[in-house]
């Protein structure tokens, strides 16, 4: 699994360049990307595409091609394989076919945001590519509003604008990165409070590329009130807390992490369980 780079081609390690000139087979997601980079540095490898529609089709070849005691390296086309990119399904069969598995570390963009972003980067959690509809994205949201953690995601520069958005009416005012053509030439960082930075987006023309959004951990409130929580102040905090602990718990772990009346939230979570 070779990590190749997210924009600037220099971002390639010297393990990764021996890898890909002994491989057998690279197997790339779009060859067309994977033979720029292979012939900016002086590699002439036989290139073969796998990607979510032939995944079936190329992984068989793939693991035939193991069994007969073939090298093969897999990248995407950026970054570190696997993440948010196809290839679970081989490294999965193959692993279970008892053939080895080998990382070769390198460019990321979610390391690479995160270092860069401002935000404390001792707890984070990649939540990967939001829904692509609005209801689903504000659910997905809503059940990450209570992590203690900053949450990373990917996206598209057509959703961008929609995405923060949703972030805004669901995590609220929390602090955020964007960071866009990450190690390219036009490299950016936008960093403010969520609303502030979907009114920005809405304003301007969609991005080109692929996003990054980084947005800060949720901070404890200064005593929320019983009215609050009575109008859905807690609520997403509740659903998340109910999908994973008995009401009680969700109820304690909530007030714990809002600085918020236990009885009240229990009453709460009592109604949002049984409308669930």
């Amino acid at each position: 699994m070779v990590a190749t780079p997210i924009g600037n081609l220099r971002d390639i390690t010297l393990r990764a360049l021996d890898i890909l000139k002994r491989a057998d087979l690279v197997l790339a997601e779009d060859t067309r990307v994977t033979r720029k980079l292979l012939s900016a540095h002086g590699v002439s490898a036989r290139v073969e595409p796998y990607h979510e529609h032939n995944a079936v089709e190329a992984g068989e070849r793939a693991l035939s091609r193991l069994e007969e005691g073939a090298a093969i390296a897999m990248v995407s086309d950026a970054g570190t394989p696997l993440v948010s990119d196809p290839g679970e399904r081989l490294v999965a069969a193959a692993i279970a076919a008892g053939h080895r598995v080998i990382p070769i570390p390198g460019a990321s963009a979610l390391l690479a945001a995160v270092s860069a972003s401002g935000l404390p980067g001792g707890r984070f959690m990649f939540a990967g590519f939001p829904p692509p509809k609005t209801k689903a994205r504000r659910e997905d949201f809503e059940a990450l509003a209570a992590v203690p953690a900053s949450l990373v995601f990917f996206e598209s520069g057509p959703r961008l604008s929609e995405s923060l958005a949703d972030m805004a009416a669901v995590f609220g005012a929390r602090e955020a990165v964007i960071g866009r053509e990450l190690t390219k030439l036009f490299e950016e960082f936008r960093r403010g409070p969520l609303p502030d930075l979907a009114k920005a987006a809405a304003l301007g023309d969609p991005p080109k590329g692929e996003i990054v959004i980084i947005v800060g951990a949720p901070t404890k409130a200064a005593g929320l009130s019983e009215a609050d929580i009575e109008a859905g102040g807690a609520d997403a905090a509740l659903r998340n807390a109910l999908a994973r602990l008995p009401l009680r718990e969700a109820a304690q772990e909530v007030a714990g992490a809002l600085d918020a009346p236990r009885r009240p939230l229990y009453q709460r979570a009592l109604i949002l369980k049984g409308n669930a």
